[in-house]
């Protein structure tokens, strides 16, 4: 039964902080970064060409997103879903779980991405920026979500100066057992 969902921006580290609740807890998760890329394998595109095609028929994202719903309704479903827009599900749903954003600077995800996957730093911000922009506006149109409106939150962490071990703290001690 879901009890959490984490969101955040690519290179917020939510995929760690999942990993180590998952990990102390003995929780299931589900990642919605991971469903999309195993569905652009799928259809045999890359990540950036799925993306592209996403873009272009909004109909595809709606059903991601509507597997995403059904993964955070299902009692025998996961404790944790990661995504980008699965705490607005939870909050639209009027789902009993903490809901948390992990917040990071254009800059400093940047740098984790950088230090992830390697490449130049200003390459690396460039991108990131234009993902979020193309991000923010596919939401905007799909569904009248800001990704700015914190709301549908319960809790907001900022994670510029914490690292992954604080990060984790912080959201555990927010858990009710």
């Amino acid at each position: 039964m879901l009890r959490l969902t984490v969101s955040g921006p690519p290179g917020s580290g939510t995929s760690t902080l999942v990993s180590k609740l998952c990990d102390e807890r003995g929780w299931s998760s589900i990642n919605g970064g991971d469903v999309f890329r195993e569905e652009a394998s799928r259809r045999g595109l890359s990540v950036e060409g799925f993306s592209a095609l996403c873009k272009q028929d909004l109909d595809v994202d709606r059903s991601l997103d509507t597997l995403l719903k059904q993964v955070l309704t299902d009692l025998d479903g996961p404790e944790v879903v990661e995504s980008r827009l699965c705490g607005w599900w939870a909050h639209e749903l009027g789902l009993e779980c903490l809901r948390v954003w992990v917040a990071v600077s254009d800059e400093e995800r940047a740098s984790r991405i950088q230090n992830r996957e390697g490449g130049d730093y200003g390459t690396c911000l460039a991108l990131s920026q234009q993902r979020q922009r193309d991000d923010m506006a596919r939401y905007c149109v799909l569904y009248d979500i800001d990704l700015n409106d914190m709301a549908p939150y319960s809790l907001v962490v900022d994670a510029d100066e914490l690292d992954a071990d604080e990060v984790f703290r912080m959201v555990s001690s927010e858990l009710v057992d």
